[in-house]
Protein backbone atom coordinates (compact mmCIF):
# COMPACT_ATOMS: atom_id res chain seq x y z
CA UNK A 1 0.00 0.00 0.00
CA UNK A 2 1.30 3.71 -0.97
CA UNK A 3 -0.57 6.69 0.11
CA UNK A 4 -1.68 9.55 -2.28
CA UNK A 5 1.36 11.70 -1.10
CA UNK A 6 3.93 8.97 -2.07
CA UNK A 7 2.11 8.52 -5.64
CA UNK A 8 2.46 11.97 -6.29
CA UNK A 9 6.23 12.51 -5.30
CA UNK A 10 8.29 9.37 -5.81
CA UNK A 11 7.21 6.79 -8.80
CA UNK A 12 8.04 9.25 -11.31
CA UNK A 13 11.55 10.10 -12.60
CA UNK A 14 13.74 11.04 -15.67
CA UNK A 15 16.71 8.19 -14.59
CA UNK A 16 16.20 5.01 -12.76
CA UNK A 17 19.38 3.43 -12.21
CA UNK A 18 19.42 -0.25 -11.25
CA UNK A 19 22.53 -0.90 -9.21
CA UNK A 20 23.92 1.72 -6.83
CA UNK A 21 27.56 0.17 -7.09
CA UNK A 22 30.11 2.51 -8.81
CA UNK A 23 28.76 1.86 -12.29
CA UNK A 24 25.48 2.90 -11.22
CA UNK A 25 27.00 6.09 -9.22
CA UNK A 26 29.17 7.11 -12.32
CA UNK A 27 25.45 6.78 -15.02
CA UNK A 28 23.63 8.63 -12.41
CA UNK A 29 26.64 11.43 -12.11
CA UNK A 30 26.91 11.76 -15.47
CA UNK A 31 23.23 12.32 -15.90
CA UNK A 32 22.67 14.96 -13.32
CA UNK A 33 26.31 16.66 -14.30
CA UNK A 34 24.28 16.89 -18.19
CA UNK A 35 20.56 17.59 -17.13
CA UNK A 36 20.69 19.75 -14.04
CA UNK A 37 17.21 20.16 -12.72
CA UNK A 38 16.50 16.08 -13.29
CA UNK A 39 15.01 13.78 -10.84
CA UNK A 40 16.47 10.66 -10.67
CA UNK A 41 16.73 7.21 -8.28
CA UNK A 42 19.41 4.51 -8.07
CA UNK A 43 18.69 1.83 -6.14
CA UNK A 44 20.20 -1.27 -5.44
CA UNK A 45 18.77 -4.08 -3.04
CA UNK A 46 21.81 -4.31 -0.47
CA UNK A 47 21.50 -1.92 2.77
CA UNK A 48 25.43 -0.91 1.24
CA UNK A 49 25.96 -2.14 -2.97
CA UNK A 50 25.21 -5.43 -3.11
CA UNK A 51 28.05 -6.37 -5.44
CA UNK A 52 31.44 -5.85 -4.93
CA UNK A 53 31.92 -1.96 -4.91
CA UNK A 54 32.46 -1.65 -1.71
CA UNK A 55 33.24 -5.51 -0.78
CA UNK A 56 36.78 -5.16 -2.97
CA UNK A 57 39.88 -5.11 -2.18
CA UNK A 58 40.73 -1.51 -3.08
CA UNK A 59 43.27 -2.09 -5.90
CA UNK A 60 44.06 1.03 -8.27
CA UNK A 61 45.34 -1.42 -10.70
CA UNK A 62 45.15 -2.00 -14.36
CA UNK A 63 46.24 -5.74 -14.08
CA UNK A 64 49.57 -7.39 -13.29
CA UNK A 65 51.62 -8.82 -16.49
CA UNK A 66 50.48 -12.22 -16.33
CA UNK A 67 46.75 -11.16 -16.35
CA UNK A 68 47.72 -9.11 -19.54
CA UNK A 69 49.36 -12.36 -20.65
CA UNK A 70 46.70 -14.35 -19.98
CA UNK A 71 44.08 -11.75 -21.89
CA UNK A 72 46.19 -11.53 -25.01
CA UNK A 73 45.43 -15.14 -25.61
CA UNK A 74 41.49 -13.71 -26.05
CA UNK A 75 42.10 -10.48 -27.39
CA UNK A 76 44.58 -8.74 -30.31
CA UNK A 77 46.83 -6.04 -29.35
CA UNK A 78 44.89 -3.59 -30.25
CA UNK A 79 42.30 -4.99 -27.84
CA UNK A 80 43.99 -5.58 -25.18
CA UNK A 81 45.82 -1.94 -25.67
CA UNK A 82 41.87 -0.73 -25.52
CA UNK A 83 41.25 -2.46 -22.40
CA UNK A 84 44.22 -1.36 -20.44
CA UNK A 85 43.67 2.05 -21.38
CA UNK A 86 39.96 2.17 -20.43
CA UNK A 87 41.31 1.15 -16.87
CA UNK A 88 44.10 3.32 -16.78
CA UNK A 89 41.49 6.26 -18.04
CA UNK A 90 38.72 5.07 -15.53
CA UNK A 91 41.18 5.63 -12.23
CA UNK A 92 42.26 9.21 -13.61
CA UNK A 93 38.92 10.04 -13.78
CA UNK A 94 37.80 8.66 -10.74
CA UNK A 95 40.60 10.50 -9.26
CA UNK A 96 39.72 13.48 -11.05
CA UNK A 97 35.41 13.17 -9.94
CA UNK A 98 36.55 13.00 -6.50
CA UNK A 99 40.35 13.53 -5.30
CA UNK A 100 43.16 11.68 -4.00
CA UNK A 101 42.15 12.58 -0.53
CA UNK A 102 38.74 11.72 -0.51
CA UNK A 103 39.35 8.29 -1.60
CA UNK A 104 42.74 7.75 0.05
CA UNK A 105 44.76 7.35 -2.73
CA UNK A 106 47.98 6.03 -2.60
CA UNK A 107 50.22 4.77 -5.29
CA UNK A 108 52.73 2.76 -3.83
CA UNK A 109 53.20 0.39 -6.92
CA UNK A 110 52.25 -2.75 -6.91
CA UNK A 111 53.97 -6.28 -7.26
CA UNK A 112 53.25 -9.59 -8.92
CA UNK A 113 54.84 -12.82 -7.09
CA UNK A 114 56.42 -15.68 -9.44
CA UNK A 115 57.56 -19.18 -7.65
CA UNK A 116 59.15 -21.05 -9.83
CA UNK A 117 61.30 -20.45 -12.74
CA UNK A 118 60.10 -18.46 -15.84
CA UNK A 119 62.60 -18.40 -19.02
CA UNK A 120 59.96 -16.67 -20.79
CA UNK A 121 59.97 -13.88 -18.34
CA UNK A 122 62.01 -11.29 -19.28
CA UNK A 123 60.83 -11.74 -22.64
CA UNK A 124 57.14 -10.96 -21.72
CA UNK A 125 58.25 -7.80 -19.63
CA UNK A 126 59.76 -6.41 -22.91
CA UNK A 127 56.97 -7.69 -25.04
CA UNK A 128 54.28 -5.70 -22.51
CA UNK A 129 56.14 -2.76 -22.04
CA UNK A 130 56.55 -1.97 -25.72
CA UNK A 131 52.84 -2.97 -25.78
CA UNK A 132 51.76 -0.28 -23.48
CA UNK A 133 54.43 2.60 -24.10
CA UNK A 134 51.55 4.46 -26.20
CA UNK A 135 49.71 5.17 -22.71
CA UNK A 136 52.10 5.17 -19.88
CA UNK A 137 55.18 6.71 -22.12
CA UNK A 138 57.62 4.79 -19.56
CA UNK A 139 58.63 1.19 -18.77
CA UNK A 140 56.04 -0.55 -17.09
CA UNK A 141 57.43 -3.51 -15.25
CA UNK A 142 60.73 -4.49 -13.68
CA UNK A 143 62.03 -7.42 -12.31
CA UNK A 144 62.74 -6.77 -8.66
CA UNK A 145 64.32 -9.61 -7.28
CA UNK A 146 65.73 -7.88 -4.11
CA UNK A 147 62.10 -6.99 -3.32
CA UNK A 148 61.51 -10.10 -2.01
CA UNK A 149 63.36 -10.14 1.06
CA UNK A 150 62.59 -6.27 1.22
CA UNK A 151 58.99 -7.05 1.62
CA UNK A 152 59.94 -10.15 4.35
CA UNK A 153 58.70 -12.83 1.86
CA UNK A 154 59.80 -16.42 1.81
CA UNK A 155 62.73 -16.57 -0.67
CA UNK A 156 61.95 -20.50 -0.41
CA UNK A 157 58.91 -20.26 -2.06
CA UNK A 158 59.27 -17.20 -3.96
CA UNK A 159 61.65 -17.10 -7.25
CA UNK A 160 60.98 -13.80 -9.25
CA UNK A 161 59.18 -10.80 -8.37
CA UNK A 162 57.90 -7.85 -10.71
CA UNK A 163 57.12 -4.46 -9.86
CA UNK A 164 54.80 -1.55 -11.48
CA UNK A 165 55.27 1.57 -10.46
CA UNK A 166 51.42 2.76 -11.68
CA UNK A 167 49.60 0.64 -9.17
CA UNK A 168 47.97 2.34 -6.31
CA UNK A 169 45.26 1.59 -3.29
CA UNK A 170 42.29 3.33 -2.63
CA UNK A 171 39.76 3.19 0.18
CA UNK A 172 36.80 1.92 -1.80
CA UNK A 173 34.34 2.46 1.62
CA UNK A 174 35.35 6.08 1.01
CA UNK A 175 35.25 6.42 -2.76
CA UNK A 176 31.45 5.33 -2.71
CA UNK A 177 30.48 6.93 0.40
CA UNK A 178 31.95 9.95 -1.47
CA UNK A 179 30.50 9.21 -4.98
CA UNK A 180 26.85 8.61 -3.55
CA UNK A 181 27.40 12.17 -1.46
CA UNK A 182 28.51 13.73 -5.04
CA UNK A 183 24.79 12.09 -6.50
CA UNK A 184 22.24 13.16 -3.77
CA UNK A 185 23.96 16.69 -3.43
CA UNK A 186 23.13 16.83 -7.46
CA UNK A 187 19.47 15.98 -6.15
CA UNK A 188 19.58 12.10 -6.96
CA UNK A 189 17.73 9.96 -4.34
CA UNK A 190 19.32 6.72 -3.49
CA UNK A 191 17.14 3.81 -2.46
CA UNK A 192 18.87 0.96 -0.99
CA UNK A 193 17.66 -2.72 0.51
CA UNK A 194 15.78 -2.12 -2.59
CA UNK A 195 14.18 -5.75 -4.76
CA UNK A 196 13.93 -4.63 -8.15
CA UNK A 197 11.33 -7.69 -9.49
CA UNK A 198 10.80 -6.89 -12.56
CA UNK A 199 11.55 -4.37 -15.72
CA UNK A 200 9.22 -3.40 -18.41
CA UNK A 201 10.72 -0.99 -21.34
CA UNK A 202 7.71 0.29 -23.67
CA UNK A 203 8.22 3.37 -25.72
CA UNK A 204 9.47 6.05 -23.46
CA UNK A 205 7.60 4.95 -20.76
CA UNK A 206 10.11 2.98 -18.15
CA UNK A 207 8.65 0.60 -15.54
CA UNK A 208 10.27 -0.80 -12.49
CA UNK A 209 8.81 -2.79 -10.28
CA UNK A 210 9.96 -3.28 -6.61
CA UNK A 211 8.84 -5.53 -4.34
CA UNK A 212 7.98 -4.09 -0.68
CA UNK A 213 7.02 -7.38 1.86
CA UNK A 214 3.97 -8.52 -0.35
CA UNK A 215 3.06 -5.60 -1.95
CA UNK A 216 4.71 -4.15 -5.38
CA UNK A 217 5.45 -0.79 -5.94
CA UNK A 218 5.42 0.64 -9.37
CA UNK A 219 8.26 3.30 -10.27
CA UNK A 220 8.36 4.73 -14.28
CA UNK A 221 10.99 6.73 -15.59
CA UNK A 222 11.85 8.23 -19.48
CA UNK A 223 15.15 6.53 -18.92
CA UNK A 224 16.62 3.45 -17.38
CA UNK A 225 20.13 1.99 -16.75
CA UNK A 226 20.83 -1.30 -16.13
CA UNK A 227 24.00 -1.36 -13.87
CA UNK A 228 23.97 -4.75 -11.67
CA UNK A 229 26.84 -6.33 -13.18
CA UNK A 230 26.64 -10.23 -12.61
CA UNK A 231 22.53 -9.48 -11.32
CA UNK A 232 21.64 -8.17 -14.80
CA UNK A 233 21.58 -12.22 -15.82
CA UNK A 234 18.15 -11.86 -14.45
CA UNK A 235 16.99 -9.77 -17.34
CA UNK A 236 19.64 -10.27 -19.97
CA UNK A 237 19.07 -14.12 -20.13
CA UNK A 238 21.53 -14.26 -23.26
CA UNK A 239 24.00 -11.90 -22.62
CA UNK A 240 27.49 -13.39 -21.97
CA UNK A 241 27.69 -13.09 -18.23
CA UNK A 242 28.54 -15.19 -15.28
CA UNK A 243 28.80 -14.39 -11.60
CA UNK A 244 32.04 -14.68 -9.83
CA UNK A 245 32.66 -15.07 -6.21
CA UNK A 246 35.38 -13.30 -4.39
CA UNK A 247 36.49 -13.98 -0.72
CA UNK A 248 38.60 -11.24 1.43
CA UNK A 249 39.61 -11.63 4.51
CA UNK A 250 41.67 -8.68 7.00
CA UNK A 251 44.29 -9.45 9.32
CA UNK A 252 44.54 -7.67 12.68
CA UNK A 253 47.06 -5.18 13.01
CA UNK A 254 50.61 -7.12 12.33
CA UNK A 255 53.57 -5.24 14.31
CA UNK A 256 56.82 -4.17 12.15
CA UNK A 257 54.56 -5.05 8.74
CA UNK A 258 56.90 -4.66 6.22
CA UNK A 259 54.50 -5.26 2.93
CA UNK A 260 53.62 -1.75 1.19
CA UNK A 261 51.52 -1.71 -1.93
CA UNK A 262 49.21 -4.07 -4.19
CA UNK A 263 50.26 -7.62 -4.69
CA UNK A 264 49.16 -10.32 -7.00
CA UNK A 265 49.94 -13.98 -7.57
CA UNK A 266 48.64 -16.55 -9.26
CA UNK A 267 47.66 -14.82 -12.53
CA UNK A 268 45.68 -12.37 -10.71
CA UNK A 269 43.20 -14.85 -8.97
CA UNK A 270 44.96 -13.81 -5.95
CA UNK A 271 45.91 -10.64 -4.22
CA UNK A 272 47.31 -9.01 -1.38
CA UNK A 273 47.71 -5.16 0.27
CA UNK A 274 48.71 -3.58 3.43
CA UNK A 275 46.14 -1.06 5.24
CA UNK A 276 46.69 0.32 8.83
CA UNK A 277 49.25 -1.94 9.48
CA UNK A 278 47.17 -5.29 8.38
CA UNK A 279 47.16 -7.56 5.45
CA UNK A 280 44.03 -7.70 3.10
CA UNK A 281 44.20 -10.43 1.05
CA UNK A 282 41.09 -12.45 -1.14
CA UNK A 283 40.76 -13.88 -4.29
CA UNK A 284 41.13 -17.71 -5.00
CA UNK A 285 38.26 -18.31 -7.35
CA UNK A 286 40.64 -20.31 -9.52
CA UNK A 287 41.17 -23.03 -7.12
CA UNK A 288 36.54 -23.61 -6.75
CA UNK A 289 35.61 -21.94 -10.01
CA UNK A 290 32.21 -24.34 -9.94
CA UNK A 291 31.17 -23.18 -6.32
CA UNK A 292 32.35 -19.71 -6.84
CA UNK A 293 29.80 -18.93 -9.59
CA UNK A 294 27.15 -17.95 -8.04
CA UNK A 295 25.21 -14.74 -6.74
CA UNK A 296 25.19 -16.03 -2.80
CA UNK A 297 27.46 -14.06 -0.56
CA UNK A 298 29.36 -16.37 1.31
CA UNK A 299 32.62 -17.97 2.52
CA UNK A 300 34.03 -20.97 0.80
CA UNK A 301 35.98 -22.81 3.39
CA UNK A 302 38.65 -24.23 0.99
CA UNK A 303 39.61 -20.79 -0.61
CA UNK A 304 39.88 -19.39 3.29
CA UNK A 305 42.28 -22.37 3.89
CA UNK A 306 44.64 -21.47 1.34
CA UNK A 307 44.30 -18.09 1.54
CA UNK A 308 45.43 -18.09 5.11
CA UNK A 309 48.15 -20.97 4.30
CA UNK A 310 49.45 -18.45 1.85
CA UNK A 311 50.26 -16.00 4.92
CA UNK A 312 51.88 -18.23 6.93
CA UNK A 313 53.74 -19.49 3.80
CA UNK A 314 55.28 -17.40 2.15
CA UNK A 315 53.65 -13.25 2.94
CA UNK A 316 54.56 -13.48 6.43
CA UNK A 317 56.59 -16.69 7.29
CA UNK A 318 57.71 -17.16 10.61
CA UNK A 319 55.36 -14.72 12.36
CA UNK A 320 51.96 -14.71 14.03
CA UNK A 321 48.52 -12.98 12.96
CA UNK A 322 45.17 -13.28 13.40
CA UNK A 323 41.91 -12.79 11.31
CA UNK A 324 39.87 -10.18 12.18
CA UNK A 325 37.17 -9.53 9.39
CA UNK A 326 36.10 -12.33 6.38
CA UNK A 327 33.35 -11.31 3.22
CA UNK A 328 32.39 -11.68 -0.16
CA UNK A 329 31.82 -9.88 -3.17
CA UNK A 330 30.09 -10.34 -6.40
CA UNK A 331 31.48 -9.55 -9.77
CA UNK A 332 30.77 -10.49 -13.33
CA UNK A 333 32.82 -12.08 -16.16
CA UNK A 334 32.75 -13.10 -19.63
CA UNK A 335 34.62 -14.99 -22.49
CA UNK A 336 36.83 -11.50 -22.60
CA UNK A 337 37.22 -8.98 -20.07
CA UNK A 338 35.60 -6.42 -21.94
CA UNK A 339 32.71 -5.04 -20.31
CA UNK A 340 29.56 -5.36 -21.88
CA UNK A 341 28.24 -1.59 -22.17
CA UNK A 342 25.59 -0.53 -24.86
CA UNK A 343 21.85 0.50 -25.70
CA UNK A 344 19.22 -1.92 -25.36
CA UNK A 345 15.75 -0.06 -26.44
CA UNK A 346 14.96 3.43 -26.71
CA UNK A 347 16.48 5.25 -23.43
CA UNK A 348 17.64 1.92 -22.14
CA UNK A 349 20.95 0.89 -21.68
CA UNK A 350 23.07 -1.73 -19.48
CA UNK A 351 26.80 -0.81 -18.03
CA UNK A 352 27.81 -4.64 -17.09
CA UNK A 353 30.38 -7.18 -16.57
CA UNK A 354 33.74 -5.49 -15.42
CA UNK A 355 35.55 -8.45 -15.09
CA UNK A 356 36.72 -8.14 -11.26
CA UNK A 357 38.45 -4.35 -12.23
CA UNK A 358 35.29 -2.55 -10.69
CA UNK A 359 37.50 -0.02 -9.33
CA UNK A 360 39.16 0.67 -12.18
CA UNK A 361 37.06 0.74 -15.19
CA UNK A 362 33.86 1.73 -13.30
CA UNK A 363 33.89 5.64 -14.25
CA UNK A 364 34.47 4.99 -17.32
CA UNK A 365 31.67 2.16 -17.82
CA UNK A 366 28.96 4.86 -16.22
CA UNK A 367 30.22 7.52 -18.82
CA UNK A 368 29.86 5.12 -21.55
CA UNK A 369 26.20 3.84 -20.24
CA UNK A 370 25.10 7.09 -19.86
CA UNK A 371 25.84 8.01 -23.21
CA UNK A 372 24.34 5.11 -24.51
CA UNK A 373 20.73 6.47 -23.06
CA UNK A 374 20.54 8.72 -26.02
CA UNK A 375 20.03 11.52 -24.04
Amino acid sequence: MISYWEKTQFLKYDLIVVGGGIVGLFTALEFLNNHPNSKIAVFDKGVFPDGASTKNAGFACFGSLSELVEDSFLLNDKELLELVKKRVTGLELLRKTLGDKTIDFHQHGGNELYFSPNDKLLNQINRFNELLKPIFKKQVFFLKKNFIENFGFSKQHIESLIHCPFEGQINTGKTIYSLQNKVRELGGTLYTNTNVDKIITRGKRNRVIVKNNQNEIHFESNFLAICTNAFAKKWFPKEDINPGRGMVLITKPIKDLKIKGCFHYDKGFNYFRNINQRIMIGGGRNIDFQKEETTQHGINSKIKKKLINDLEDFIIPNQKFQIDMEWSGIMAFGKTKMPIVKSVSEGVAIGVRIGGMGMAIGSIVGKKTYEHLNT
